[in-house]
């Protein structure tokens, strides 16, 4: 647990150093490697940002959209891997970027459950938001209405999240714990839900 702790102060140490260096181009690189299933959290990238924004060295209308569009971008390649890929590739060659046969099960019933619009909505959910562009290339789903819902349900948690790192100013860093506990909230909440239209399928039959 320590080692790693540990791990992640370097990891946020390497990607504020990154970001102070390159600024909206950091900041667009950054999301676009969280949204390749690369883990580095935008909880880190974005608040970090909006400190840059409240020292005035970055806007927060462009840092913000520097994070949509670079997690746009990071959704792209990983719609491609599904889309050329399919199913069996990712099941074989996922763990080596950190999808596990979990995540992308997961990812394929929200899909199958609610359609098109799940890449959408889902860019506010821990988990989901980083491994749904696998389901939508393995469907074939239209690569122009992917590009535009993920950009579109990108932006409110990226404005979000660079507003909270304008607001907190050089205390950016605080949000990080914060956002961790409520990432086991919403988890708890999906699994909650799972099991609840799990039991009313049942029922049904």
């Amino acid at each position: 647990m320590e080692f790693v702790a540990s791990l992640l102060e370097v990891v946020i140490e390497r990607t504020v150093a990154f970001i102070s260096a390159l600024g909206y181009w950091g900041i667009a690189i950054g999301m676009a490697i969280e949204s390749a299933n690369v883990p580095l959290p935008s909880e880190v990238i974005l608040p970090f940002g909006g400190y840059l924004v409240s020292t005035g060295r970055l806007d927060f209308t462009w840092a913000a959209l520097a994070g949509a569009a670079g997690g746009t971008a990071g959704s792209i390649f990983s719609y491609f891997l599904g889309l050329w890929g399919g199913r069996p590739f990712l099941l074989r060659y996922g763990r080596y970027c950190g999808i596990s046969p979990r995540h992308l099960a997961l990812a394929e019933d929200w899909f199958a459950r609610y359609g098109e619009a799940t890449v959408f909505f889902t860019r506010l959910m821990p988990v989901i938001r980083t491994f749904i562009s696998f389901p939508a290339g393995i469907s074939r789903m239209n690569f122009g209405r992917f590009v535009v819902y993920t950009f579109l349900g990108s932006l409110p948690w990226c404005f979000f999240l660079t507003y909270l790192g304008l607001k907190m100013g050089q205390h950016w860093e605080d949000l990080k714990y914060w956002f961790h506990r409520f990432d086991v909230l919403v988890v708890l909440a999906l699994a909650l839900a799972a099991v609840y239209l799990w039991r009313k399928r049942k029922q049904g039959r």
